[in-house]
């Protein structure tokens, strides 16, 4: 197979490591019962590997990067069995999140495909997996999608004809896109419809095809949106000091990862229905406010403060995240963790989310990427310098499958991942929802938060509060009920 072209973004991913943040999707898997080193060998060979990327390593050049097929390829480098060290007073999931945590620090091999599958055979009662996969051969959508096809009964990769391969290539989506924000406004326009799902998703089918665009009624609108967003992307202030900004000590370079007991999603679902708010405004209104908790345990005022996550964005149709590749934008999402009470906190957190939808900032953000992607690492490391100097997290939210899967035979029983940041910023936040839960997620900079477990220990409180206010609140028809 003849040697393919990173992708502008992809290639900006790839060069992003540093010492503070390696750009690494880390994942668990926990299993019951136990699963065997032989046989997850033989479903990663069987399964995974139908996916190209994964026995290609990555070649660098002056201007770029290859994916080149790894001739040297082993599949025993890649899926290694791992025996669980629990220190005296650890438990064995705290010996877990610490192996985890050092995984997340540990450079993958430059000379052959950039991920690696850890099997810890015995791990309560089943087994653990732990998953590393680099930044640059996809995404978190595309990646949950990998990961769902290597599970019992998982759907194959579809397989492209030749013509419409080639057709991709000579088009490649970073190139139009990058177009789209760097020529004439009048030229090529975009209308965003919302900022999840299928309406982003459309917008970027649209920018595919600008010619369409033009002459449109809503130019004008559309211009004067992409104006202002561009604005605002330049003007946007550094985010306000705090200890997980870096306020009294600096990032280590060494990572710490913690996560909590699934949260029952219905429940989650009824307070947000009974607010008036999405699941996402519920969820995240649960972060902010165990951050400002913690914050004010170590003595810290967070009231009236705020602080910035850049929250990714899909921009891709679904059905297309076997792909692979890197195809989301970053959105500024502003989190009140000033705010103590929980009800005025999911309000405030829901204006937040309204005042995105229709922004252009996660197609902007894309761009810019692709944009550094074509530089020398000094000038990409000084263009998303300024992102990371924007923000003290990266978090996302992915939705996960509602039933508990198969893998080897055995049920997967918990799941977890977590996002790299990039520059120096020290925390990412993953909430995943699985299997009727939400699992959320925690990595710190040990130098920022050596201890995220009293950051995550702090998610279910906030939101027993916001449950329990939720229920005191007047309903409609209470009054003809009494």
């Amino acid at each position: 197979m003849a040697a393919e072209r990173m992708s502008r973004v992809d290639t900006a991913w790839l060069r992003m490591d540093n010492d503070v943040n390696l750009m690494m999707i880390v994942g668990v898997w926990l299993l019951r019962p136990a699963a065997t080193l032989e046989a997850l060998v033989e479903r990663v060979s069987d399964k995974l590997l139908k996916y190209d990327r994964f026995r290609q390593k990555v070649v660098q050049d002056a201007m770029g990067a290859n994916w080149v097929v790894d001739d040297d390829f082993d599949i025993r480098r890649h899926v290694l069995q791992e025996k669980l060290v629990v220190a005296a007073g650890q438990t064995p999931e705290q010996a877990l999140q610490a192996r985890c945590g050092e995984l997340a620090t540990t450079p993958l091999d430059p000379a052959h495909p950039l991920w690696t599958f850890h099997l810890v055979e015995d791990y309560d009662g089943g087994s653990a997996i732990i998953a590393r996969i680099h930044h640059c051969i996809g995404d978190g959508i595309s990646l949950i999608s990998v990961m769902l096809s290597i599970t019992d009964g998982g759907n194959d990769p579809p397989r492209r004809r030749r013509r419409e391969s080639a057709r991709e290539e000579a088009d490649d989506p970073t190139d139009w896109l990058s177009r789209a924000v760097l020529e004439p406004l009048t030229d090529i326009t975009v209308k965003a419809i919302g900022m999840y799902g299928e309406g982003v998703a459309r917008s970027v089918e649209a920018l595919s095809h600008p010619q369409q665009l033009l002459g449109s009624l809503d130019m004008a609108r559309t211009a004067y949106q992409v104006i202002s967003d561009v604005a605002a992307l330049a003007v946007m202030p550094d985010d306000s000091p705090t200890l997980l900004k870096g306020a009294l000590h600096k990032p280590a370079g060494e990572k710490v990862v913690a996560w909590n007991d699934p949260l029952p999603l219905e429940a989650v679902k009824t307070i947000g229905k009974g607010l008036g708010c999405s699941i996402n405004d519920v969820l995240l209104s649960c972060a902010a406010g165990a951050i400002g908790a913690w914050l004010r345990d170590r003595g810290e005022d967070p009231a009236g403060k705020e602080i910035r996550a850049m929250v990714p964005v899909n921009l891709r149709p679904l059905e297309d995240a076997w792909k692979l590749g890197n195809k989301f934008g970053l959105a500024p999402l502003v989190l009140p963790i000033g705010i103590d009470n929980p009800v005025e906190r999911v309000y405030a957190v829901r204006q937040r989310m309204a005042d995105l939808k229709g922004s252009y900032q996660p197609l902007l953000a894309f761009a810019v990427l692709a944009l550094a992607g074509l530089m020398i690492k000094p000038v990409q490391d000084a263009i998303l310098g300024l992102f990371a100097k924007k923000a003290t997290a990266v978090m996302t939210n992915v939705p996960g499958p509602a039933q508990p899967l198969k893998f080897l035979g055995s049920t997967l029983e918990q799941t977890m991942f977590w996002v790299p940041a990039s520059g120096d910023i020290g925390v990412g936040v993953s909430i995943l929802s699985y299997a009727g839960g939400v699992q959320f997620g925690l990595i710190t900079d040990r130098g920022l938060c050596p201890d995220p477990h009293a950051i995550i220990e702090r998610f279910a409180p906030e939101f027993e509060k916001l449950e329990w206010l939720t229920m005191m609140l007047p309903w409609a028809g209470q009054a003809e009920a009494a």
